[in-house]
């Protein structure tokens, strides 16, 4: 759980968030075609699987130490249980749908590449969709988190929060290692709406989901996370009897060179 935000505090987080959302709609509009990130490459791209991989595995044990020491000064009796538990927790069961949906979406958007690419987009993309809400979100709570761990409450909260923030840079990283990935206008509008939608819930506070009004935008800023992620593997439309010159060869030339 976390403190919300009263008074001016809550003034400056909704207008920092505004802001935020306002400049992805401008990169949004000043965006004529999608831009393909340059991959890493094969050596780099081992690393960032690689660092991703060790990321977990800190956030992992960091979180078996975190809770230990809650349950030692006796903050933590026993884990949450039942659907009220699991939401007490952070856990939010109507994100397991919304990561359904995206796994196929993606899925059917990347076919043409062939199914491994296919696959490891839908992977990578539903991975990575959550990760757009859980950065800023976690930026915005980490210091109005409790209860406080003692006998050092900002150690353990960083012993928390700093493993996750590199699991979610990371995971998000791993969106460059995919040729069907693209940063399209459309995904930047998405993001904004994101924004948008948290700077409401600033404006309020952003108190924790219990009552109706944080917990709508909860739901609806975590649904446009998901959106988010679907609009990088959407495909400029066809114009005319042509197609967007500035994509589509280069997408072919890419696909034929990874082939071979």
């Amino acid at each position: 759980m976390w403190v919300p935000y009263t008074g001016r505090d809550a003034i400056v987080l909704a207008s920092l968030l505004t802001v935020a959302a306002a400049a992805f709609v401008y990169l949004g509009a000043r965006l004529r075609s999608p831009i393909r990130v340059a991959s890493p490459g094969r050596i780099p791209g081992v690393f960032l699987v690689v660092i991703w991989a060790l990321a977990m595995a800190t956030f992992l044990v960091a979180i078996y130490v975190y809770v230990v020491q809650m349950r030692q000064v006796h903050l933590l009796a026993a884990p949450p249980r039942g659907r009220g538990g699991l939401r007490q927790a952070g856990f939010q069961v109507g994100t397991v749908p919304d990561a359904a949906v995206t796994f196929f979406i993606v899925l059917y958007l990347t076919r043409k590449y062939g199914w491994r690419v296919a696959l490891g987009s839908a992977l990578v993309g539903t991975a990575a969709a959550p990760m757009f809400f859980e950065l800023p979100f976690d930026l915005i709570v980490m210091g109005r988190t409790y209860p406080a761990v003692p006998p050092n409450p900002a150690l353990y909260r960083a012993l928390f929060f700093l493993p996750l923030f590199i699991v979610e840079v990371s995971t998000i990283s791993l969106l460059t290692l995919l040729p069907s990935m693209r940063v399209t206008r459309q995904a930047l509008f998405a993001l904004a709406g994101m924004f948008g939608v948290f700077a409401v819930w600033a404006a309020f506070g952003f108190a924790p989901p219990a009552q109706l009004l944080p917990k709508t935008l909860n739901i609806v800023s975590k649904m446009l996370c998901f959106v988010t992620a679907i609009m990088l593997f959407v495909r400029p439309e066809r114009r005319g009897n042509g197609t967007d010159r500035r994509s589509v060869p280069m997408d072919e030339a890419l696909l034929r060179a990874e082939q071979t």
